[in-house]
């Protein structure tokens, strides 16, 4: 059974700023993690990609700091540091030397707090440029780059809030004016709308106080109103071909629509993730790689949002000349099976075992246990929330999970996303 740290502290400052604080003084350093309730599915029509966009814009001068000094300041004390955008959150994290703690707050709130005091029209072309440079290196000018954002379009009507992918259009990004990105930091970067997470040696009483101190004299804005999660009804499924892109071999990419995150579906899902796809023993790997030799590799999973739905992906990369409904083939079987024979109390506990190696890896260091912690208390109310997921997992039966593979996972029910070389195309 998990239980809660002794000496994990919560409290929310007066401008509604919410602080989790958990010590541990094994090392002489502090993660700092800071969540915003910002992601693509806060986007309006029109103007998608923004904040994505602030992910780069955070880091280009605020009230007190110039352009470049966020990273060199926390650079210069031997700082770990980054950001990521995502569809339902935003975040920033830095691991420091323990007397570096003031050095991150001061930054992460002069951002926070003044951040409009530097954004001119000059940052924004600039960090506009560098994101179309992200997504020609990441998505256009990569094998199969562009299946993700194919996969969420088919998937997700248009209008929906999962429909685009955090990258944006880089026509909305174009036509952004400086007055609609400022109006969405002035909307979405509130204290109330964000979780700061301190994990490390510190002090609990010492680290509120500095807390306040640097935060507490931030003006608490006005919550941003976010629309309810959309209907969960399911779509008619979509299927894409292509065939005129450069790429090395067939593959195969479904995704399903599931149940949003907080759900027991979710959790049942997870386990299925292991079984089909994740751990080195999973079903699809024996069958489509080391049985049948159809495919080099299979990838998979559950990905958790909290907007009216989840998604559960599987994809397959095809050996040299298998077709891809060869391994649509090979995918539909094995899945179905799943869906339709429990599987065995070993094979269960073996994805119980994976999902539990998989939480301890992710939180075995002082950033992934105040990620952990922003996530939760973010998107749930709660910063134990992955540890309550996981202890619902281990409780989890072989038929639930069957049941819920059986009425979510149809691949009649699924995108399904091909792709074929163009010389195999045209012959």
């Amino acid at each position: 059974m998990i239980t809660t740290p002794a000496l994990r502290h919560q409290h929310a400052l007066a401008n509604g700023l919410r602080v989790v604080i958990e010590e541990d003084h094994d090392t002489p350093a502090v993660a700092v993690n800071l969540w915003y309730g910002v992601g693509s599915r806060h986007e309006k029509a029109g103007r998608t990609g923004l904040a994505h966009l602030f992910e780069h814009l955070m880091f280009q001068g605020s009230a007190n700091a110039a352009a470049g000094e966020h990273f060199a300041l926390l650079d210069a004390i031997g700082a770990q540091l980054n950001a990521t955008t995502s569809h339902d959150r935003t975040n920033y994290f830095e691991t420091v030397p323990t007397q570096g703690l003031d050095l991150a707050l001061w930054l992460e709130a002069d951002r926070l707090g003044g951040l409009l005091a530097a954004l001119d029209q000059t940052g924004l072309d600039n960090q506009r440029d560098v994101v179309r440079n992200e997504r020609r290196q990441r998505m256009d000018n990569q094998p199969y780059g562009t299946a993700w954002e194919r996969l969420f379009a088919a998937t997700f009507e248009p209008g929906h809030q999962y429909h685009h992918m955090p990258i944006g259009s880089m026509r909305d990004l174009a036509d952004a004016t400086l007055d609609d990105v400022r109006d969405f930091f002035r909307e979405h970067y509130v204290p109330g709308n964000a979780v700061l997470s301190l994990v490390g040696d510190v002090d609990t009483e010492e680290a509120l106080a500095k807390v306040e101190r640097y935060f507490g004299g931030i003006d608490a804005g006005a919550m941003p109103q976010v629309k309810a999660p959309q209907p969960t009804h399911r779509r008619i499924p979509q299927r894409i071909d292509v065939t005129d892109e450069d790429v090395p071999n067939s593959a195969v990419f479904l995704m399903w629509p599931v149940p949003a995150d907080g759900s027991d579906a979710c959790d049942h899902l997870d386990l299925a993730a292991q079984i089909l796809t994740e751990a080195n023993s999973s079903r699809l790997k024996q069958e489509l790689v080391r049985r049948e030799r159809a495919a080099t590799s299979v990838h998979g999973g559950l990905n958790r949002m909290v907007g009216g739905r989840s998604v559960f992906t599987v994809t397959a990369m095809g050996a040299d000349g298998v077709e891809p409904h060869r391994l649509l083939e090979l995918m539909t079987e094995t899945i179905q099976r799943l869906g339709k024979q429990t599987p065995s109390e070993q094979e269960l506990e073996s994805a119980r075992a994976n999902c539990e190696a998989g939480h301890l890896q992710a939180t075995q260091d002082l950033g992934g246990r105040a990620d952990s912690l922003s996530h939760g208390a973010c998107l749930f109310g709660d910063p134990g929330y992955d540890e309550a997921t996981l202890e619902a997992i281990r409780t989890c039966g072989a038929d639930d999970m069957r049941r819920t593979v059986s009425d979510w996972l149809d691949p009649a029910e699924a995108t399904v996303l091909t792709y074929r070389p163009r010389e195999d195309a045209a012959r």
